[in-house]
Protein backbone atom coordinates (compact mmCIF):
# COMPACT_ATOMS: atom_id res chain seq x y z
CA UNK A 1 0.00 0.00 0.00
CA UNK A 2 1.55 3.22 -1.51
CA UNK A 3 0.61 6.03 1.14
CA UNK A 4 2.27 9.58 0.47
CA UNK A 5 2.20 10.00 4.19
CA UNK A 6 3.95 8.21 6.83
CA UNK A 7 2.73 8.50 10.91
CA UNK A 8 6.96 8.88 11.45
CA UNK A 9 6.73 12.13 9.48
CA UNK A 10 3.97 13.74 11.43
CA UNK A 11 4.30 16.81 13.38
CA UNK A 12 4.90 17.09 17.11
CA UNK A 13 0.92 18.73 16.97
CA UNK A 14 -0.45 15.82 14.80
CA UNK A 15 0.79 13.27 16.52
CA UNK A 16 -0.88 14.65 20.28
CA UNK A 17 -4.08 15.60 17.91
CA UNK A 18 -4.19 11.55 16.76
CA UNK A 19 -3.28 10.54 20.68
CA UNK A 20 -5.86 12.62 21.78
CA UNK A 21 -8.12 11.61 19.63
CA UNK A 22 -7.51 8.02 19.85
CA UNK A 23 -7.21 8.28 23.42
CA UNK A 24 -11.26 10.00 24.07
CA UNK A 25 -12.29 7.48 21.01
CA UNK A 26 -10.95 4.95 23.00
CA UNK A 27 -12.71 6.01 26.21
CA UNK A 28 -15.98 5.92 24.53
CA UNK A 29 -15.57 2.49 22.81
CA UNK A 30 -15.01 0.59 25.87
CA UNK A 31 -17.30 2.24 27.89
CA UNK A 32 -19.92 0.84 25.67
CA UNK A 33 -17.95 -2.44 25.79
CA UNK A 34 -18.82 -1.73 29.74
CA UNK A 35 -22.31 -1.47 28.89
CA UNK A 36 -22.30 -4.71 26.83
CA UNK A 37 -21.09 -6.37 29.89
CA UNK A 38 -23.72 -5.15 31.96
CA UNK A 39 -26.46 -6.26 29.96
CA UNK A 40 -25.41 -9.01 28.53
CA UNK A 41 -22.33 -10.23 30.15
CA UNK A 42 -21.07 -11.08 26.96
CA UNK A 43 -22.52 -14.44 26.63
CA UNK A 44 -24.41 -15.54 24.11
CA UNK A 45 -26.85 -16.19 25.91
CA UNK A 46 -26.74 -13.10 27.43
CA UNK A 47 -27.02 -11.39 24.15
CA UNK A 48 -30.01 -13.48 23.43
CA UNK A 49 -31.88 -12.35 26.51
CA UNK A 50 -31.21 -8.79 26.08
CA UNK A 51 -32.46 -8.93 22.45
CA UNK A 52 -35.29 -11.34 23.14
CA UNK A 53 -35.98 -10.93 26.08
CA UNK A 54 -36.37 -13.15 29.50
CA UNK A 55 -39.81 -12.86 30.72
CA UNK A 56 -40.12 -16.86 30.77
CA UNK A 57 -37.33 -17.34 33.13
CA UNK A 58 -38.99 -17.29 36.61
CA UNK A 59 -35.98 -16.66 38.87
CA UNK A 60 -34.68 -14.16 36.58
CA UNK A 61 -33.08 -10.73 38.81
CA UNK A 62 -33.71 -8.31 36.44
CA UNK A 63 -37.04 -8.72 33.78
CA UNK A 64 -36.26 -8.24 30.51
CA UNK A 65 -38.79 -8.19 27.51
CA UNK A 66 -38.21 -8.56 23.59
CA UNK A 67 -37.12 -4.99 22.15
CA UNK A 68 -39.65 -4.15 19.45
CA UNK A 69 -39.05 -3.61 15.88
CA UNK A 70 -38.25 0.15 16.01
CA UNK A 71 -35.89 -0.53 19.11
CA UNK A 72 -33.76 -2.93 17.23
CA UNK A 73 -33.60 -0.41 13.79
CA UNK A 74 -32.47 2.25 16.12
CA UNK A 75 -30.01 0.02 17.53
CA UNK A 76 -28.38 -1.65 14.22
CA UNK A 77 -29.16 1.91 12.52
CA UNK A 78 -27.46 4.06 14.94
CA UNK A 79 -24.30 1.66 15.53
CA UNK A 80 -23.55 0.86 12.09
CA UNK A 81 -23.08 4.49 10.91
CA UNK A 82 -20.80 4.97 14.27
CA UNK A 83 -18.84 2.43 14.21
CA UNK A 84 -18.52 2.65 10.58
CA UNK A 85 -17.37 6.11 11.23
CA UNK A 86 -14.76 5.02 14.35
CA UNK A 87 -13.44 2.31 11.83
CA UNK A 88 -12.83 4.88 9.08
CA UNK A 89 -10.35 7.15 10.63
CA UNK A 90 -8.59 4.42 12.57
CA UNK A 91 -8.14 2.82 9.01
CA UNK A 92 -7.13 5.90 8.20
CA UNK A 93 -4.65 6.74 10.60
CA UNK A 94 -3.25 2.88 10.31
CA UNK A 95 -2.67 3.67 6.53
CA UNK A 96 0.01 5.80 7.21
CA UNK A 97 1.73 3.21 9.67
CA UNK A 98 4.94 0.81 8.57
CA UNK A 99 3.56 -1.98 9.05
CA UNK A 100 3.33 -5.31 6.64
CA UNK A 101 0.77 -4.67 4.24
CA UNK A 102 -1.31 -7.67 4.40
CA UNK A 103 -1.58 -7.33 8.27
CA UNK A 104 -2.57 -3.56 7.04
CA UNK A 105 -5.02 -4.44 4.95
CA UNK A 106 -6.90 -7.17 7.52
CA UNK A 107 -6.48 -4.38 9.95
CA UNK A 108 -8.46 -2.25 7.93
CA UNK A 109 -11.28 -4.21 5.99
CA UNK A 110 -11.84 -6.72 8.99
CA UNK A 111 -13.81 -4.33 11.15
CA UNK A 112 -15.58 -3.37 8.43
CA UNK A 113 -16.92 -6.62 7.50
CA UNK A 114 -17.51 -7.54 11.38
CA UNK A 115 -19.92 -4.59 12.32
CA UNK A 116 -22.20 -5.92 9.08
CA UNK A 117 -21.72 -9.45 11.06
CA UNK A 118 -22.25 -8.56 14.34
CA UNK A 119 -25.21 -5.82 14.17
CA UNK A 120 -27.07 -7.49 11.31
CA UNK A 121 -26.78 -10.44 13.43
CA UNK A 122 -27.82 -8.96 16.23
CA UNK A 123 -31.22 -8.15 13.79
CA UNK A 124 -31.42 -12.27 12.94
CA UNK A 125 -31.45 -13.05 16.18
CA UNK A 126 -34.08 -10.55 17.17
CA UNK A 127 -35.68 -12.33 14.01
CA UNK A 128 -35.70 -15.73 15.62
CA UNK A 129 -32.23 -17.40 14.22
CA UNK A 130 -31.11 -18.20 17.85
CA UNK A 131 -27.65 -19.54 16.45
CA UNK A 132 -26.79 -16.20 15.12
CA UNK A 133 -25.80 -15.67 18.92
CA UNK A 134 -22.87 -17.49 18.63
CA UNK A 135 -21.71 -15.47 15.15
CA UNK A 136 -22.51 -12.38 17.11
CA UNK A 137 -20.09 -13.15 19.95
CA UNK A 138 -17.44 -14.37 17.70
CA UNK A 139 -17.30 -11.17 15.44
CA UNK A 140 -17.65 -8.63 18.02
CA UNK A 141 -14.95 -10.12 19.81
CA UNK A 142 -12.82 -9.61 16.83
CA UNK A 143 -13.90 -6.50 16.26
CA UNK A 144 -12.84 -5.23 19.66
CA UNK A 145 -9.24 -7.38 19.26
CA UNK A 146 -9.03 -5.73 15.35
CA UNK A 147 -9.69 -2.19 17.19
CA UNK A 148 -7.28 -3.03 20.00
CA UNK A 149 -4.56 -4.22 17.95
CA UNK A 150 -5.13 -0.90 15.32
CA UNK A 151 -4.47 1.66 18.33
CA UNK A 152 -1.62 -0.21 19.97
CA UNK A 153 0.12 -0.07 16.57
CA UNK A 154 -0.60 3.22 16.04
CA UNK A 155 0.14 4.69 19.46
CA UNK A 156 3.20 2.47 19.28
CA UNK A 157 4.17 4.19 15.67
CA UNK A 158 3.68 7.42 16.92
CA UNK A 159 5.25 7.64 20.18
CA UNK A 160 8.70 5.29 19.67
CA UNK A 161 12.35 6.92 19.58
CA UNK A 162 12.70 6.58 15.66
CA UNK A 163 9.39 8.20 15.05
CA UNK A 164 9.59 11.64 16.72
CA UNK A 165 10.03 14.46 14.94
CA UNK A 166 9.50 18.37 14.82
CA UNK A 167 8.53 20.03 12.25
Amino acid sequence: MNVNYSIKQFSKELKLLITAFLVVLSIGFYSGLLFVNSTSKMTPNGVEENYLGNENIEDATIMKFKKSEREMLSIVHSHILSMAMIFFFVGLILLTTNLNNKLKLFLIIEPFISIIITFGGIYLLWKGFHFMKYIVIFSGTLMILTYTASVVIILKQLFTSNSVTNH
